[in-house]
């Protein structure tokens, strides 16, 4: 038995710590995954009848606007829990910490699977994409290998000394908020994403080879004395003429795997022309991916330095905020003959994990990534290969 349970109890703190350390390599993007729980949520109660949907609708709607502190605060817990309970430190509040965190886990993965509105609940970041189910599955077993060690939680072990736990833990604790301070501010370590160095954006847009399209088939819908009923082309009756017609739908049969890892893609210019296959085609560009507009003048001076040294080569700012406003920014900062194009917010959120994301490209294939900390190193990258 006591085996056993340290068996458990090493299995259970190094999911904890792996799963907050793939996440870690990327809070931004468990804080876009929790919006996304949020404005289902949000919606669902909007379209419905529950008495104290109001008040939650506002508190989701705080929570959306503070997912980030949430994604990082989770994670660190996450990271922090784990060690706590490798290391035996007051292991009945922490385990009675995991059991909340897991029971809240379990809701959220439970839900991503039985809802069917999410392929990947994010539980391990980009880097380790699973499936709902399979997260769900995983949830429950760390929920009962959790509800093994409280009942014999006297058999659980302890490394090392207090006062070594307590710097171990202190350690942990630092680790996590740097690490996640450094990729906030100069781009995950691990890119996992499709926008990361190496990948050719149109091929990117593509299916995955081998993979299978959705499979649907067509029916119709006709009422009849007040009845409605739905048939295939090849079950309407005889008589179906003096049925009424309602409507005419593609029903899903199999979900297929063909989402091209890049979806919705594309670039308007001032004119309203779609820009997107001659950025994609050009022998070099300089693209920069700006999620907010507001803090240009933070970044101008290094952008202007950039441009200097780009030489010839194309440079746009890529942003889905106002053309006008952005364009007007631009001049003010001196930076007017800058080409600017419009884009899908959601496409941004993917590109520029850092406001803003700068990239090299060749022919629509990513040479080079940095972040909006680092002008500095397009500059010489570009000093260095381009001249």
């Amino acid at each position: 038995m006591r085996i056993a349970i340290r068996i458990v109890q090493v299995i259970v703190a190094v999911l904890f710590i792996v799963s907050g350390l793939v996440k870690a390599n990327d809070p931004l993007g468990l804080g876009y995954k929790m919006q996304e729980f949020l404005e289902l949520w949000s919606s669902s109660l909007a379209g419905g009848h529950f008495f104290a949907r109001h008040l939650l609708i506002s508190l989701f709607d705080f929570l959306h606007e503070h997912s980030l502190f949430l994604a990082v605060s989770m994670i660190t817990l996450e990271i922090f829990a784990g060690m706590a309970l490798l290391l035996g430190w007051m292991q009945r509040f922490i385990l009675s910490l995991l059991l909340f965190l897991i029971v809240f886990f379990t809701f959220l993965t439970g839900y991503a699977y039985l809802s069917g509105k999410f392929t990947n609940c994010g539980c391990f970041g980009d880097c380790l994409p699973i499936t709902p189910y399979a997260s769900f599955v995983k949830d429950i077993t760390l929920l009962l290998m959790i509800v093994f060690l409280l009942i014999g939680q006297e058999n659980l072990f302890k490394l090392a000394s207090i006062k070594v736990r307590r710097l171990a833990l202190v350690l942990s604790l630092v680790l996590s908020l740097v690490l996640q301070w450094y990729v906030l501010e100069y781009l995950p370590l691990v890119d996992c994403l499709p926008f990361k160095k190496g990948k050719n954006i149109a091929r990117e847009m593509l299916p995955p080879p081998g993979s299978l399209p959705d499979s649907t088939a067509i029916r119709y819908i006709y009422e009849k004395n007040g009845q409605r009923f739905e048939w295939s082309p090849q079950e309407l009756p005889a008589d179906f003429e003096s049925y009424t017609y309602v409507d005419r739908i593609d029903k899903l049969i199999r979900k297929g795997n063909a989402d091209p890892p890049i979806k919705g893609f594309s670039l308007t210019g001032i004119t309203g022309t779609d820009s997107t296959r001659a950025f994609l085609e050009a022998p070099q560009y300089l693209a920069i991916f700006c999620l907010n507009t507001d803090n240009i003048g933070q970044w101008s001076d290094d952008l202007i330095k950039l441009q200097q040294t780009a030489g010839n080569i194309p440079i746009c700012l890529i942003t889905s905020a106002s053309m006008d406003k952005t364009i007007a920014s631009l001049q003010k900062k001196g930076l007017g003959t800058l080409q600017v194009f419009n884009c899908d917010f959601t496409i941004l959120k993917t590109a520029a994990r850092v406001n803003p994301t700068v990239y090299y490209l060749e022919k629509g294939t990513i040479a080079g990534k940095w972040s909006g900390r680092r002008f500095a190193s397009a500059s010489d990258f570009i000093r260095k290969n381009h001249h």
